[in-house]
């Protein structure tokens, strides 16, 4: 339950983080936008704040796995024994759906050999 909260607290955490970075680079763009007199100077500076705001393939690429990492960090891994657990039930279903599976397959067969007299 603790890694859950602290998992909690580490994610708002940056997400306040990443809203000041938003924050200070909208505040630095208005200021320096009021700043410069010419429109030309202006439209220079929104096109350099929408490159930052729409990075290229290898700045995508770099957020991606930042977020992969991140998310990895948050999940939950199953104990050993629950993993011990997990595996059992999941090979008693296997095993269990297999068995129905051949028993109706061996009714069907069955079925259709005493219907056409046929064998083989």
């Amino acid at each position: 339950m603790a890694n859950k909260e602290r998992n909690k607290r580490s994610a708002r955490k940056a997400r306040a983080e990443e809203r000041a970075q938003r924050e200070a680079l909208q505040a630095e763009a208005t200021s320096e936008a009021s700043a410069k007199a010419t429109k030309a100077e202006a439209k220079k500076q929104e096109k350099s704040i929408q490159r930052n705001a729409n990075p290229g393939f290898f700045g995508r690429l770099g957020a991606y796995f930042a977020g992969v990492r991140t998310e990895m960090h948050r999940v939950v891994w199953p104990s050993s024994s629950e993993l011990a657990g997990f595996s059992v039930a999941v090979i008693a279903t296997i095993v269990f759906f297999g068995l129905v599976t051949w028993l109706v397959d061996t009714g069907i067969v069955a079925g259709l050999v005493a219907f056409t007299g046929l064998r083989g």
